[in-house]
């Protein structure tokens, strides 16, 4: 290891992941493209390692660019219509053909043990079979779609018995109908399916498309159901898959799906990165407030020692005891990213004197120059005008520019109440701003 200091502090931060993830139900949803690609060895290496972490899997796996070759071998032209294979008589073989040996190939690599790679003594189980009933899509705006189908009911007690005794489930676009006929489904159809008949804790992309993108170019990592629908119908360069993928994240967040997202598939551990970081490297789509400001609790000290620490190491804070933060945890705010606390400060009024102190500013430094430092001094700032405070004032030796920036202008101990100036440390030296809230 290049930084093994790196790794620790990787491998610390991700444990909260690890431990919340144990017996949740994931459905990981990939095309054919990503079974066809040299490096799909890797995902199934990621797979494994989700799989031995506790997190139970089910996969669903794509087959179009198999079901284009043999269809093209044979000389049968594809037909489609609005996006959707039309399956007929010819093409039906072909199709069951070419889903069968997507299937068999992931089964194959699943079981794939070979000492000194990630697979040695993996010893997994997979599991397929007709989970998946299905019925004929029938004639749409006069297009008969023959042998395609969508998905009537997943047998999702099935599937959570195999779950339970560690079982990974894979499951293929074709499903059976009660009379025996055989169906090709669309592989979000059968994702989607799932998620709802086993209450599913996630629905995971692997997309084609490259990173979602805002119109700075910069990685829309969050959405709501909301936002989301009207990305699909504001944003013209989305890919037709994309805008798929959205909508089903979406409507499975508003009807309980706890949170979806969306990997760009090319990119290497691009699961493991998404799982097991705070940030991410796709794009989530959650009900859930994945960001916040909001005022301190109690149980909030711990990750407000975290950020202060370093800087109280460094001089640039003051040091403040456990039982200090303890006591006066109601004059904290908190930013909270995920669960995990990444900003904080503090508001220390004196009412008699309509003035009050800003402190503790502090931002973890993975998320610094992001604009939260002034979220969370706006917020303070609305929190001193409630109270019917009109001046703000900080203490700082090491920022005073960043404070200038924001408005602060300089004056002296004089300005400060009284309670104040008796506690001025002479040898600490700090430099005295402050701002009109008017």
């Amino acid at each position: 290891m290049h930084d093994p200091y790196a790794f620790v502090q990787w491998f610390r931060n991700a444990a909260p992941y690890i431990n919340a993830f144990r017996e949740r139900t994931f459905v990981l949803a990939f095309g054919g493209e990503c079974v066809a690609d040299e490096e799909f060895a890797h995902l199934i290496h990621d797979i494994a390692l989700l799989n031995s972490l506790g997190v139970k899997l089910i996969l669903v796996h794509g087959a179009r660019p198999q079901i284009e070759h043999a269809l093209s071998q044979h000389h049968i032209t594809p037909q489609t219509h609005n996006g959707i294979r039309i399956t007929d008589s010819d093409a039906l073989p072909y199709v069951k053909q070419s889903v069968g040996a997507v299937r068999m190939e992931i089964e194959a690599l699943l079981t794939m043990g070979i000492a000194n790679s990630p697979m040695a003594g993996a010893q997994l189980r997979v599991a397929s079979g007709n989970f998946i009933t299905a019925k004929p899509m029938g004639v749409r705006e006069g297009i008969d779609h023959c042998h395609t189908g969508e998905v009537r009911r997943v047998d999702h007690e099935a599937i959570q018995q195999l779950l339970d005794q560690g079982w990974i489930v894979l499951l293929s676009p074709m499903g059976y109908s009660p009379t025996g006929e055989v169906f090709n489904l669309l592989a979000e159809d059968v994702a989607v399916s799932t998620c709802r008949a086993l209450k599913a804790d996630k629905l995971i992309y692997l997309t084609e498309s490259s990173e979602l993108v805002d119109e700075q170019g910069k990685l829309i990592r969050e959405l709501g159901p909301t936002e989301a629908q009207q990305l699909i119908h504001c944003n013209e360069s989305l890919t037709d898959e994309t805008k798929r993928y959205l909508y089903d994240a979406a409507t499975l967040c508003q009807d309980g799906l706890h949170r979806a997202h969306l990997i760009p598939r090319h990119v290497d551990g691009a699961l493991i990165q998404e799982l097991f970081t705070r940030d991410g490297i796709g794009t989530l789509i959650s009900n859930d407030h994945f960001e916040g400001t909001r005022q301190a609790k109690i149980e909030d000290v711990g990750g407000i020692i975290e950020l202060l620490e370093p800087l109280e190491q460094q001089g640039i804070l003051v040091r403040r005891s456990r039982e200090r933060l303890e006591q006066e945890i109601s004059q904290f705010t908190v930013v909270e990213r995920d669960g995990t606390i990444i900003g904080c400060a503090a508001l220390y009024p004196y009412p008699e004197h309509h003035i009050a102190e800003l402190a503790c500013v502090a931002i973890h430094p993975e998320y610094r120059n992001s604009g939260r430092g002034d979220t969370l001094v706006n917020y303070i700032t609305q929190q001193a005008k409630q109270q019917g405070l009109n001046t703000l004032f900080v203490l700082t030796t090491h920022t005073a520019h960043w404070f200038i920036e924001r408005g602060f202008a300089e004056t002296n101990i004089g300005k400060l109440p009284l309670e104040k100036q008796t506690l001025y440390n002479y040898q600490r030296k700090s430099k005295i701003f402050n701002k009109p809230l008017n």
